[in-house]
């Protein structure tokens, strides 16, 4: 069974076609804002961090928002594997019920961070020589900003309704802020599309930073006034970045891995119902897609990818949830060396398709 498809952008489809793949050209590894859905790239993820593939020639970014920042959070620690276990276990046995309410969720959520980010140990994360983390966030503006239900919900339907005509005009409810570790912004901040603030991440923010970006709207209560930032409610990075907005390479021969549950790119949380909503060539042009097949995906547990439906689904069976999540994963185990066992038989130019 083919598990896996790999799928690139312009630059990186010819650069394959012609020679194959270099894990030194990885400059990006992105994570898409997609919620439990993270958990089929956990195999992915292993894969990778086990062997050291990446960030072997010159320290790279992880760029990623919500659920990907929660999983690369976990790359620069001491002990990253054993970091990232503990992430699985926290966030797939962490249980919701019918009385919780934005601020139990976020005190929960906060338990999750805890649970796998030791205070002690982010010292060491911030001085990682291989990997860069960046961590996208929205601050939000207006009605967007209340913690009152019924204010946000009208502030959001508002920000749908002007989004529908114009991408751009998300900025009036939010603002985009990017938390990244080194010496300097990475370079998709400085391209003349980029809207928003940058803020570098220290010992203090770093877990507010990854928390706010994985607080979803109306589900997790804001996080208010992150350190070394603009004050605000800041929320999920998703809702301007949910899956690939920017091209993150800064040369032209630069990959930007992207693991990804499904074909379709979506731009912002809000672009989900707009089909004609989409990322441009340019932005596409330097990536390399990897993603399951849909035959890989009608075997999992209820034929789907683990998704934020499930906790409503199993409100009432949380074992039922735990077990079908923990399934999925032990089932995405293989991915990583599915890729691997491409890469260096050669045959991913033969499997590549054009993104």
């Amino acid at each position: 069974m083919n598990r896996i498809r790999i799928k690139a952008g312009k630059n990186i489809y010819k650069i394959i076609k012609d020679g194959g793949f270099n894990f030194d050209s990885v400059s990006t590894y992105f994570g898409p804002a997609i919620g439990p859905r993270w958990l089929i790239a956990s195999g992915f993820d292993l894969t990778l961090l086990k062997g050291g593939f990446l960030g072997r020639s010159s320290a790279m970014n992880l760029v990623g928002s919500s659920a990907g920042a929660f999983r690369f959070a976990a790359w620069l620690q001491p002990e990253a594997v054993e970091c990232y276990g503990k992430l699985l276990d926290a966030y797939i046995n962490v249980r919701y019920s019918r009385k919780d309410t934005p601020a139990t969720v976020l005190e929960k959520i906060t338990g999750v961070i805890n649970e796998y980010l030791e205070d002690d140990a982010l010292p060491f994360a911030l001085a990682n020589k291989k990997y860069r983390l960046v961590v996208i966030t929205a601050r939000a503006r207006g009605l967007v900003a209340f913690e009152n239900i019924w204010l946000q919900k009208i502030g959001l339907v508002t920000c749908y309704v002007f989004n529908y005509f114009s991408r751009n005009n998300i900025y009036r409810f939010v603002d985009r802020v990017v938390f990244y570790n080194g010496a300097k912004p990475p370079s998709f901040c400085f391209q003349s599309q980029f809207r928003g603030n940058y803020v570098q991440i220290n010992e203090v923010n770093f877990k507010s930073a990854v928390l706010a970006s994985g607080a979803i709207p109306l589900v997790i209560e804001g996080v208010r006034d992150i350190y070394g930032a603009p004050r605000g409610v800041y929320r999920d990075g998703g809702l301007i970045d949910y899956h690939l907005t920017h091209q993150f390479a800064a040369k032209e021969n630069e990959i930007v891995l992207f693991f990804h549950h499904q074909e379709r790119i979506i731009p912002g949380w809000l672009d989900k119902n707009i089909v004609r909503r989409a990322p441009d060539a340019e932005t596409l042009s330097n990536v390399l897609m990897v993603l399951p097949s849909q035959s890989f995906i009608e075997n999992l547990p209820g034929g789907k990818v683990p998704d934020r439906t499930d906790f409503v689904t199993f409100i009432d069976d949380q074992e039922t949830r735990i077990k079908n999540w923990r399934k999925a994963v032990e089932l995405s185990t293989p991915l990583g060396e599915d890729f691997l066992e491409l890469v260096e038989s050669g045959k991913i130019r033969d499997l590549v398709e054009k993104l």
